[in-house]
């Protein structure tokens, strides 16, 4: 089943107009670019887009979700697809901003330095300012009281405190992790507020922090990570926290999520699960018990490769005491970058990037089965974020 842009646009706004914000539990955002290729190996600027960076917001209430658009947001594929967070309340939303074309118009870009501030709590939801981060901010994550969030800048070794009252964002502090080369890239906090757990990609560990009285703190702990460790995130009961890494990045080796038990004293690694080649994201289900994540496999490597894949892979594990155990593999459209469930767990998105389709899975006893829907958006699809359970 294929939803066309243009349709779902007007009847979304027509269903949403109507309907009280209440409803709106099973909400989505995705980021969608269109100045970044991927099919290369690698990142190659397009120098004339096909047209401008959005979001769309995507209500998942019932089959075929509805969806808004709101252009001319600027985002992108560099960093992970972390890079949009939605407030516990989901009325507010952050977006990083992680890279600007320079000098426009031609195939470089050079590190951004601020992220938008969406205003959710309105239909259609609007762009209601900017706050200032450190340089190419990335992975962007919510206290569970609402009150601060956090963004790992992946080009300055540094993660920037955000204060939030309402609508007003404000940068309050900047938290050393790692020179610049460390690659800070996403960050995650733990259901009781008082842990975040970064990124440090190119060093290959996840740094830790405590949160205490709206203040960040870096620990002197650093926790071994299986390869490049890139998405991170934590289980609903906050026992374990997990990253999906890869290696050197040869052909379709496999690659590995790591499992971290944050109740050991101190904290550590306890776990390594292959997960295919070359990850991209992975999240949790909300009871906790399924982790989807997803991987290039090949898609992202030129035709001519003897590598090449036309899809990419979405890996399923079920959660078997303090780990996962890797229960099903299902193809996906090629590259694959965000994945995300909706908040009742019926739902399980996986973006791909070239094709500018959201493909949509259903889950029903812990089995996860292709619905067969795609959902048709006006850019490369590049990070995605669910809200929380309401």
């Amino acid at each position: 089943m294929r939803i066309p842009f243009g349709s779902r646009v007007l009847a979304g706004l027509f269903i949403i107009a109507i309907c009280p914000l209440a409803a709106l539990g099973q909400i989505m955002l995705s980021g969608n670019e269109n100045k970044i290729d991927l099919t290369q190996g690698g990142q190659r600027v397009i120098v004339h887009p096909s047209g401008p960076d959005s979001l769309t917001l995507l209500d998942f209430s019932k089959m075929p979700p509805t969806t808004i658009q709101i252009d001319d947001v600027q985002n992108t594929v560099i960093g992970p697809p972390s890079n949009i967070a939605i407030s516990p309340d989901g009325k507010l939303a952050i977006v990083a901003n992680s890279i600007r074309i320079d000098p426009p118009g031609s195939d470089k870009y050079v590190p951004e330095s601020y992220a938008h501030i969406v205003d959710l709590s309105v239909r259609p939801p609007r762009v209601v300012g900017r706050v200032k981060t450190g340089l190419q901010p990335s992975g962007v994550s919510f206290t569970p009281d609402g009150k601060l969030a956090l963004v790992a800048n992946r080009a300055d070794g540094t993660i920037s405190v955000l204060a939030i009252d309402g609508l007003n964002v404000s940068l309050a502090d900047s938290v050393k992790i790692s020179a610049p080369a460390g690659e800070v890239s996403d960050v995650a906090i733990t259901p009781d507020g008082k842990m975040a757990l970064a990124s440090v990609r190119s060093l290959g560990y996840l740094a830790a922090l405590n949160i205490s009285g709206g203040k960040v703190t870096l620990q002197p702990r650093k926790i071994t990570a299986f390869g490049q460790p890139y998405r991170v995130i934590v289980t609903p009961d906050g026992k374990l926290a997990i990253t999906a890494g890869h290696g050197y990045g040869n052909g379709r080796d496999e690659d590995c999520v790591s499992i971290v038990d944050l109740t050991a004293n101190p904290l550590r690694t306890i776990d390594y699960v292959t997960i295919g080649s070359a990850p991209e994201s992975c999240e949790i289900s909300p009871d906790g018990m399924l982790l989807a994540a997803v991987v290039m496999d090949g898609s992202n490597t030129p035709a001519s490769d003897p590598l090449h894949s036309e899809f990419g892979l979405l890996t399923i594990l079920k959660r078997q005491g303090n780990t996962f155990v890797a229960s099903q593999r299902l193809k996906t459209g090629p590259i694959p970058e965000g994945v995300a469930f909706t908040s009742d767990g019926k739902r399980l998105v996986v973006q791909s990037h070239p094709t500018k389709k959201l493909w949509v899975f259903d889950v029903e006893n812990g089995l996860v089965k292709d619905s067969g829907a795609r959902v048709e958006l006006p850019g490369m699809p590049s990070s995605l974020r669910a809200s929380q359970a309401r």
